[in-house]
């Protein structure tokens, strides 16, 4: 299942956040895979939508078992979970509105 979050980052944090995503994408791609792996997340991506209130961050991962993958992300034996959660929680601005409007899926369940 895709899940998705939408989070405001404060202006001024922007080019922070964009810097410490490509260094996970990047030099550090290794250790977040390997988090990724024990998290039992399949697929992680983010973007950020620049607006007139400022920017927004928007994650969509996919992963069967959330509430399991946000305890093992909780209690992280990899360093780049630690520095990632203290690099969001200083870059927050709140959350943003945001409404899922549609959910497919080819086995037919619904979203929720």
């Amino acid at each position: 299942m895709i899940h998705l979050v939408a989070r405001r980052i404060r202006s001024d944090q922007r080019d922070r956040v964009v810097g410490w995503l490509r260094e996970i994408d990047g030099p550090r791609r290794p250790e977040a895979l390997e988090s990724l792996a024990a998290e039992g997340v399949d697929h992680e991506a983010a973007m950020i939508i620049d607006t007139s209130d400022g920017p927004v961050i928007v994650y969509a991962m996919q992963t069967d078992d959330l509430a399991g993958s946000r305890d093992v992300a909780d209690a992280p034996p990899w360093i780049v979970d630690a520095e990632h959660r203290a690099v969001m929680l200083a870059v927050g601005d709140g959350p943003a509105p945001a409404e899922v409007v549609l959910d497919l899926r080819a086995d037919g369940a619904q979203g929720g």
